[in-house]
């Protein structure tokens, strides 16, 4: 079985809409899936359609943004209802804070001479195919930057403007990393922290990091994001079964042009740890 547990739509800074999303995972042979856009929940339906229609195994997927020790954290939430009038509520209160996030990007570019941003961002947006009410993430802002000659390509967007410590990375709208987990709790499903290799984390201060997230209610952890090297694919096993969380294993897919995110295409999860499907809640 292929199960591809984390991938981004139009809905959040994807290139692809929900159902062609759908469509090219189920080509790609995925047969368990979920949509992890960024603190969104509006491409969920017409995903669900379209992959139970194609014969794929379905469970409701979000990706949220939280804060720890300063940190913008992401944590995974699975198998929730989104119907939840609590759970909805808070996403529109994330989203926004995403507006407020964009248009305080858009006022720190302007001062580094470079106006017009949010502008040029929600524009970059409309022509992937995003929903007008859905906020401009760094990567709308990162192409745009890019289309006006200010960076070569994305990657020098994010290490320059956009990425972790430079100006665009705005954390004060994001829940607390339990108000987060709680979140996704009492809506029913399972918090899984994703990609914690990704954060720059020491070995120790990721163990901190994943000792909170335990004590919050979080109950597993994404082990392969991507195609992540073996050896840091087999440290994070190691560290779910020290620690009794599931597994879990995602693309991170965002864009077709990007082999290291793939659709379906991950290092595989070692055969030691408990996957997360194994769970009764994606059984349902």
């Amino acid at each position: 079985m292929i199960a591809d547990l984390h991938m981004h739509s139009t809905a959040s800074d994807g290139s692809l809409d929900p159902q062609e999303l759908m469509q090219r995972a189920s080509v790609a042979g995925v047969d368990l899936i979920a949509l992890t856009d960024h603190d969104c929940l509006d491409g969920l339906a017409s995903a669900e359609q379209t992959a139970r229609q194609l014969g794929m195994r379905w469970i409701s997927g979000v990706e949220l943004s939280a804060q720890w020790q300063g940190h913008t954290i992401h944590v995974l939430g699975y198998g929730f209802d989104p119907a939840s009038a609590e759970f909805v509520s808070a996403m529109q209160a994330v989203k926004a804070g995403r507006w407020q996030r964009a248009e305080q990007i858009d006022k720190r570019l302007e001062g580094k001479k470079m106006p017009g941003a949010l502008a040029g961002a929600m524009a970059v947006q409309k022509a992937a195919g995003s929903a007008a009410e859905s906020p401009p993430a760094r990567p709308h802002f990162a192409d745009w930057m890019v289309a006006e000659g200010y960076v070569r390509d994305r990657a020098e967007a994010f290490r320059k403007w956009l990425g972790s410590g430079k100006l665009g990375d705005i954390k004060q709208h994001w829940p607390e990393l339990p108000e987060a987990v709680e979140q996704i709790r009492s809506a029913g499903g399972m918090a899984v922290m994703a990609h914690p290799w990704h954060y720059g984390f020491t070995r120790a201060r990721m163990r901190r990091l994943l000792k909170d997230f335990a004590q919050a209610g979080g109950r597993g952890m994404e082990v392969v994001n991507g195609q992540q090297p073996v050896e840091q694919v087999a440290y994070l096993g190691k560290v779910s079964q020290e620690m009794g969380f599931l597994a879990s294993c995602g693309s991170d897919f965002h864009h077709p042009d990007s082999p290291w995110m793939a659709l379906g295409k991950m290092t595989a999860l070692p055969a030691d740890c408990a996957p997360v499907w194994n769970d009764p809640l994606f059984n349902r």
